[in-house]
């Protein structure tokens, strides 16, 4: 028998946030919260079963950002719907999230309001963004083309953007090494070429970086 419920894992280090939003996931009589986890890593281990239809990721949590997650996500299970959450209307956080394969893009603070119908449109197969995300989104697009420009990018690649996140949370090379399962002359190396790419010189600015990019929250 076909399940008459879409099956959703929550992902944020708050749990009074989890909380709420269960209450009102679950609330809901197509809609079943069947997981809770408290970082990006442990929403991609918990997000590969398959008794989870749609993924609900903070964009700031430890370990792994929910940008990270919703990627490796993505790569290993496209049928997996996926909404990001955050606390900020923000333009450069939406398009990563968007490249990520999120699915929508609901902010926090209106959550109440909008997560049940992301969810829907989610498994719909449509997008959902917060009301007033395609101003910036058109704006910038047509100021782009009008100037020729290229689509942003980071210049980081993913796990140069995971050591800067570890950097920026105080964690030393050692942990980030355990961290991440690589050895300390690879972090060493990771964030010599990081600092080049970035015309940085010490962790302040790094962190700095890692604000601006939504990879922890200020």
């Amino acid at each position: 028998m076909i399940a008459l419920r879409t099956r959703i894992l929550l992902a944020d280090d708050h749990a009074v946030v989890r909380h709420g939003l269960r209450m009102v996931l679950d609330a809901q009589p197509d809609m079943q919260v069947v997981a809770e986890v408290s970082d990006g890593a442990e929403a991609v281990k918990r997000g590969v079963e398959d008794d989870v239809d749609l993924a609900i990721l903070d964009i700031a949590m430890p370990r792994m950002t929910g940008l990270h997650a919703a990627q490796e996500l993505h790569g290993r299970r496209p049928d997996l719907r996926i909404l990001m959450l955050s606390m900020h209307q923000n333009e450069r956080y939406l398009h990563a999230a968007l490249k990520a394969g999120a699915a929508g893009y609901v902010v926090k603070t209106v959550a109440d309001r909008d997560l049940v119908e992301a969810v829907r449109a989610a498994m719909r197969g449509e997008p959902f963004l917060y009301p007033g995300a395609m101003t910036p989104l058109i704006e910038d697009f047509l100021r782009r083309a009008r100037q020729d420009l290229p689509v942003r990018d980071d210049p980081l690649t993913p796990r140069e953007q995971e050591v800067v996140k570890l950097v920026a949370e105080g964690y030393t090379n050692r942990q980030i090494a355990e961290t991440l399962v690589i050895s300390e002359k690879t972090v060493e190396r990771h964030r010599a070429n990081i600092l080049e790419k970035l015309g940085m010189r010490d962790r302040v600015a790094l962190t700095r970086y890692a604000i601006r990019q939504g990879l922890i929250e200020p």
